[in-house]
């Protein structure tokens, strides 16, 4: 692809990127990059693993596995992988019917899944997705998202649903004004929001700094304080959390809620991470993304998840946009980040035991925030308010009920959306004399039979004796309009009607006749010179078909009717 060349050629600098001095300043470079990603990876992992209701080390591995599984293929050069705040609650969800233990088995045929939607080259499928319920749908995972982390934010825990958590917030609140613990946690969690929103307008280097990091710093401290109790991170050791499925649960697959769990995890993975893909590629003028690639080596991280225990992985717009914005060139730093996250949990667990719990789900608030997007719902308006509908029903659906059921409301409404924009059908009508006349063109199918039988009734109701219906402007008539259409036609024959009817093959018969006949001989007209007739009648010309069918007396004419 052109952007690969640019990115192995010559730049401005004049050194190529390939020669010595790029590639010993792009090693540079991913290298910091990788410990960029990395800092913004560590509380992600972890917070994402609490919201999901599973061990913290499990979110760990994940980051690492995204690291040095994902992030070796050759799918994307920058985007970055790991657990997303965007699966939390469906993992949640799935964890609290089905148990921690299956999780495994979940994540690990999901990941079989993927690898073969990217054999069978179908990576490119998922952006046929309607823009509008991609929003919706981030923006149904980010709702519940906030008000569930408003929870662990006061050191409370979550009563259930979507709906339960939001009803349970004032319960919440009040519980933590009467609370002086829970008021600190809950302040701890106010500020690492407010620092996610701020911190990145901080001049000079320290602006650079992760917001979730500083967060986490002074978390820690706050924490540390004598007279402060507040909940911090239960650490354990990172090899003994692994949990290899056995027999026991891979005979869980003969149970359809497994099977129903593998497909939603497969949909939602495979998507979210494919539309990273396409953002990512925006950010950057390096090599593209091969989606099908991509496809696979995301199969090939939730494979060896699922087969560890872990949680499932995705490509993350948090960690991949921290990547390009420090500067990587290769997919070094986004494979060197879980190599860090390995380290750091092998050699220093210690130190996550001292993160506060509240300090966590603030970055998950401000994760979920962002997801939900509200600018989103005004600028969707502004462009097309039935994507703007499609969109808000299937983040209204998703809160309500569950991911899989609002995604899959959401593309049916947007396939009728698509189906009822497609089947435009234009039809004016008017009386000329004594004919009532229908002109029908663009595409008449049976989403639009409602009006075409109005009109069909409008004439009809006219009371004159000539009907004249035009179709030969329309571009699909489908089986449903053809047959009201006849069936009008015969129906109002059989009341003595004149009826012309021009059907769209008509035109295209106008338009390609075949061997024209002989032109008939016409009187000159006096002053004029003599006007040969057109050997064959125009789509604009006055077509009549010949029924030989006998009239009642009272309307005996011309034998010629429609």
């Amino acid at each position: 692809m052109s952007g690969a060349k640019g990115v192995s050629g010559k730049g401005a600098s004049g050194k190529g990127v390939g020669g010595k001095g790029g590639a010993k300043g792009d090693l540079a470079t991913d290298i910091t990059a990788s410990l960029v990603v990395f800092l913004v990876a560590l509380p992600l992992c972890i917070g994402v693993a609490v919201a999901s209701g599973v061990p913290a080390e499990l979110g760990i591995i994940s980051g690492v596995i995204g690291g040095l599984v994902v992030g070796a293929v050759k799918g994307s050069t920058l985007q970055v992988s790991g657990p997303a705040a965007g699966l939390a609650a469906l993992v949640a969800e799935t964890v609290a019917e089905v148990g921690v233990t299956m999780l495994g088995v979940i994540v690990l045929f999901s990941g079989l899944l993927q690898i073969v939607l990217g054999l069978v080259r179908l990576g490119r499928m998922f952006q046929a997705i309607s823009v509008a319920v991609v929003q919706g749908m981030l923006a149904g995972i980010g709702v519940p998202l906030m008000f569930s982390q408003a929870y662990p934010m006061a050191d409370a825990k979550a009563p259930g649903t979507a709906l339960e958590n939001m009803a349970g917030i004032p319960g919440l609140l009040a519980g933590v004004l009467t609370n002086p613990q829970a008021m600190i946690a809950t302040l701890l969690g106010v500020v690492t929001i407010v620092l996610s929103f701020v911190w990145k307008k901080v001049p000079g280097p320290a602006g650079k700094i992760p917001a979730a990091l500083v967060a986490v710093g002074i978390g820690m401290v706050v924490a540390a304080l004598p007279g402060v109790d507040v909940k911090t991170l239960q650490v354990g050791n990172l090899l003994n959390s692994v949990q290899v499925p056995g027999a026991e649960q891979f005979a869980g697959l003969a149970d359809g809620t497994i099977i129903t769990a593998i497909l939603t995890f497969t949909v939602i993975a495979s998507a979210e991470s494919l539309f990273t893909a396409a953002a990512v590629d925006r950010m950057h003028n390096g090599p593209r993304t091969r989606y099908n690639t991509e496809l696979i080596a995301q199969g090939a991280g939730n494979t060896v998840a699922g087969f560890l225990g872990a949680l499932p992985i995705t490509a993350v717009v948090a960690r991949s946009s921290a990547n390009v914005q420090a500067g990587a060139k290769t997919r070094l730093s986004r494979t060197l980040h879980g190599l860090w996250l390995l380290l750091f949990a092998l050699l220093l667990p210690q130190v996550l035991a001292l993160i506060p719990i509240s300090v966590l789900a603030g970055v998950l608030v401000h994760s979920g925030w962002k997801l939900f997007g509200p600018a989103e719902f005004p600028k969707m308006w502004r462009q097309d308010r039935g994507e703007f509908a499609v969109m808000t029903l299937t983040m209204l659906v998703i809160v309500a009920t569950a991911l899989l059921e609002g995604v899959l409301f959401g593309l049916a409404a947007g396939i009728v959306l698509a189906a009822l924009r497609m089947s435009q059908t234009v039809i004016r009508q008017h009386v000329e004399q004594d004919t009532a006349k229908v002109v029908m063109a663009g595409n008449a199918t049976f989403l639009r039979l409602p009006k075409v039988i109005d009109a069909l009734e409008a004439a009809a109701a006219s009371g004159k004796p000539r009907i004249r219906l035009d179709l030969t402007g329309v571009t699909h008539l489908d089986h449903a309009c053809r047959n009201q259409v006849e069936e009008f036609t015969a129906q109002q024959r059989g009341l003595g009607l004149r009826v012309e009817l021009l059907m769209p093959g008509e035109a295209k018969q106008a338009a390609d006749p075949g061997p024209a006949p002989a032109p008939l001989p016409r009187r000159p007209v006096s002053g004029q010179e003599a006007v040969e007739p057109p050997p064959w009648p125009t789509a604009d010309a006055e077509w009549f078909y010949l029924d030989t069918r006998p009239l009642p007396e009272e309307h005996a004419r011309s034998p010629l009717v429609g």
